[in-house]
């Protein structure tokens, strides 16, 4: 299948590489030339960041911050990472606008559908931080949302492991790899995709998504050039 738009969600761990915190700059730079490569493409670009490199909410609740504080303390994190991914693209001259969930003028642009879309037609690469501006959501919802307004295609998902396996593979050594699975079959089997909320959100919207490695360099162009990588999750 081929996809003219995408929303890539990425983790903010992911960034990390092999730091304990912050950003790695080749693994960010590899990112950015990734992306840039299926931007050129002519395939529209929307993505999604965390924040888990620099602060998690959840483990901010862990560590005695009030749950609300800690969630907004997380789509900061995210914020910082947008900035980041958005000064990459444009230090490499490739256009990116930077959209927030919450009004930070002048950091970035506050989010609105019609300037995203009109950002995505110009061939732009639209970042969007700072989750879906409420605590008690994830940036997995916040991508699902976002890829729903958006009127993407697909949301591919990228990880550090090359698909959905039966169980964690990087535990596991006998884990089964599945290639594609159903949204009904995913759920019987439990299989921890991405969040409920999110995953209830893609299949009402029937929106696929696939898992995938994206710390491999070109699979991302693979995937989109109509290659088998990773595992999709239709209905």
């Amino acid at each position: 299948m081929s996809y003219k738009r995408i929303l890539l969600k990425l983790s903010g761990e992911a960034l990390m590489a092999g730091r304990s915190h912050g950003i790695d700059p080749k693994r960010l730079n590899d990112y950015i030339e990734e992306i840039m490569e299926v931007s050129s493409m002519g395939i529209q670009v929307g993505i999604v960041i965390g924040g888990g490199n620099i602060f998690r909410g959840i483990a901010g609740v862990e560590s005695g911050f009030d749950r609300v504080k800690g969630d907004y303390m997380g789509m900061l994190a995210t914020v910082i990472n947008g900035l980041a991914l958005q000064s990459a693209f444009q230090s490499k001259g490739c256009k990116a606008r930077h959209f927030t969930a919450i009004r930070m003028d002048p950091v970035a642009e506050y989010y609105n559908k019609p300037d995203v879309l009109e950002a995505l037609e110009h061939n732009e690469i639209v970042i969007l931080s700072g989750g879906t501006g409420n605590p008690f959501f994830t940036t997995d919802t916040a991508a699902t949302l976002r890829a729903v307004e958006m009127e993407a295609d697909v949301v591919l998902k990228g990880t550090r492991v090359d698909g959905i396996y039966s169980s964690d593979p990087e535990k596991d050594p006998d884990a089964d790899k599945y290639d594609e699975l159903t949204f009904s079959e995913a759920l019987k089997l439990e299989l921890k995709i991405l969040d409920q909320t999110a995953f209830a959100m893609c299949k009402e919207n029937d929106l696929p998504i696939i898992v995938f490695n994206m710390n491999n360099r070109g699979n991302l162009k693979k995937l989109l050039s109509g290659e088998k990588v990773g595992t999709l999750v239709k209905i």
